[in-house]
């Protein structure tokens, strides 16, 4: 893929549309179009324990912000490129719905993360 590629990457645990603005040896950097799945909340590495020494409140990457991505973790976007805020508001209500459908101490504690990251948000 080259410059000026729209590519869906996963980045973390977020998924995002962008655009590749530059192609290095390993990585493509993406600028950030939208957002298709909200990084998860809590300890990466205590999958779903509340019980961590710090639990993690990830926010989604903003819009036009541009990150490295391993170049296996890219691929071409085929299709229309969503409206930004749209997408981080649909990626994060999702994200809520599945949280509230597991109803588990970690889900409540990720519900608690991402209503203030709505809020902060402004969605």
């Amino acid at each position: 893929m080259e410059v000026g590629t729209i590519v869906k990457g996963f980045y973390k645990t977020g998924t995002y549309i962008g655009e590749i603005t530059a192609v290095r040896p390993q990585h493509y950097l993406v600028k950030v179009l939208a957002v298709v799945k909200h990084p998860t909340q809590g300890d990466l590495h205590s999958i779903k324990q509340v019980d961590v020494p710090l639990f993690h409140e990830r926010r989604a990457l903003a819009y036009r912000e541009q990150t490295n991505i391993p170049l296996h973790m890219v691929k071409p976007y085929e299709g229309e490129v969503p409206d930004y805020k749209e997408s981080l508001r649909l990626a994060l209500e999702q994200q809520m719905v599945e949280l509230q459908e597991e109803n588990s101490p970690w889900a409540k504690r990720c519900l608690e993360n991402l209503a203030v990251l709505q809020k902060e948000y402004k969605l």
